[in-house]
């Protein structure tokens, strides 16, 4: 397989610590290095369900100590947009996810859920009953777009939108409730006297009481990260308080984490934000830097875990300088924020490294390099040649090929 190197001279020296392989502790968790897998659109869990190749696919990318983030995940039937993309609404789903989640733990990785929903970037066919997308507007995406015959989408009345609040607060709850533990560990329980063995067609383990000094510290293994649910200006036409002001446009997504906080605690709660996107006519915003100090600031309230911000990009491409320079434009709401800062897009080993040392960033998460390179923690540490990923396999729905067939270093 082609590949490609993307080494550089004016990265740290060879006896200096290497800024992207070094510990950092996010809460609760203490990560052995800051490369963060991000999540990535699969479309390979068929007919929403996760599949068990999903298992090979990110055991593949756990690193012990390493944080991934999984592909975005629909928290209803109303929140599906593409081809085969997974679900967490249904006892069907939670059950799906958990021999995946169980291969990441078993190699000592943390992995958080990306909910997400996709509003009006939907058609007939993925909507039930073949209604209309929902959206803060009814304004649609261009039909033919990416290929696409997008459905004309329904404006949500006011008193629908706690629906959707409520969709993403049941579905964290499912992630918390998927009922597994790490490692093969024994479950925990406030006994150690266990349920009998073949009760309802299950060989149930005998529990381990939990010991008094653990339970200020218990956090359920499947965490999530609530996707990005602002609107741009642009989009957002609404004249109640859903609209109009920046402050108006942001409250619903905090409702969302307010109501994801309050279920699970904030302690296992991230969000990603893109205020620079314009993807599928999203529209960026008309200020988008206040858009993202305003919910940089706002999130403080609840104490989440990490703010997880993509780069800015103009046609497709990241804006970012020659090698030796890293981004700037994310610093605003890096020092805004007082937990977790990740940052995304565009970065490379030198970009990362130098974002890191120069404190712009907590972590840094990686996309398309980490997807054609299941090792690459091992890589950076090695500085050695990455394999080139392959766009015309990102989103095909062959469980092999694209997915989990990108050779480790010690096979290309």
């Amino acid at each position: 397989m082609e590949v490609y190197n993307c080494s550089s001279d004016d990265g740290p020296s060879s006896d200096a610590p290497i800024p992207l392989l070094t510990p950092y502790k996010m809460g609760d968790f203490h990560l052995s290095h800051r490369i963060v897998l991000a999540p990535l659109t699969r479309n390979r869990s068929y007919g929403h369900v996760p599949q068990p190749h999903a298992a090979v696919y990110y055991s593949q990318r756990t690193t012990k100590g390493g944080l991934l983030i999984a592909e975005a995940t629909g928290i209803s039937d109303t929140a599906q947009g593409y081809p085969h993309t997974p679900g967490i609404w249904t006892k069907e789903y939670v059950e799906a996810w958990k021999p995946i989640v169980d291969a990441v733990h078993q190699k000592g990785g943390v992995f958080f859920l990306q909910m997400w929903h996709v509003g009006r970037v939907s058609t007939y066919d993925f909507q039930p009953n073949g209604q209309a997308p929902v959206s803060s507007t009814d304004k649609g995406i261009t039909p033919g777009l990416d290929g696409v015959d997008w459905s004309p989408p329904r404006r949500l009345r006011k008193d629908e939108i706690p629906g959707i609040v409520n969709d993403f607060r049941l579905s964290a709850r499912n992630a918390i409730e998927a009922d597994f533990q790490p490692n093969g560990q024994a479950p925990i329980s406030s006994t150690d006297k266990g349920i009998t063995p073949g009760l309802a067609g299950v060989d149930w383990p005998p529990p381990r009481r939990l010991g008094k000094d653990e339970i200020p510290g218990i956090v359920n293994d499947f965490r999530l990260a609530a996707r990005n649910a602002i609107e741009a200006d642009q989009v957002n036409d609404r004249t109640d308080e859903y609209g109009g002001s920046l402050e108006n446009r942001c409250r619903f997504a905090l409702e969302i984490v307010e109501a994801v906080t309050n279920e699970i605690g904030s302690h296992r709660v991230g969000i990603r934000l893109s205020p620079y996107t314009d993807f599928m006519e999203s529209a960026i915003d008309s200020d988008p830097d206040a858009l993202g100090l305003y919910m940089a600031n706002a999130l403080n309230k609840f104490n989440i875990l990490y703010l997880h911000v993509m780069e800015p990009r103009v046609g497709g491409t990241v804006l970012q300088g020659p090698e030796d320079e890293i981004p700037h434009r994310l610093l605003p709401m890096r020092k805004a924020f007082k937990n977790t800062f990740i940052a995304a897009d565009g970065y490379n080993r030198s970009k990362g490294n130098r974002a890191i040392a120069d404190n712009y960033a907590d972590l840094i998460a990686f996309g398309r390099w980490f997807l054609a390179n299941p090792d690459l923690p091992r890589r950076f540490e090695l500085d050695a040649p990455l394999n080139k990923y392959d766009r015309s396999t990102f989103y095909t729905s062959d469980p092999v090929v694209g997915y989990t067939d990108y050779p480790f270093l010690e096979e290309a």
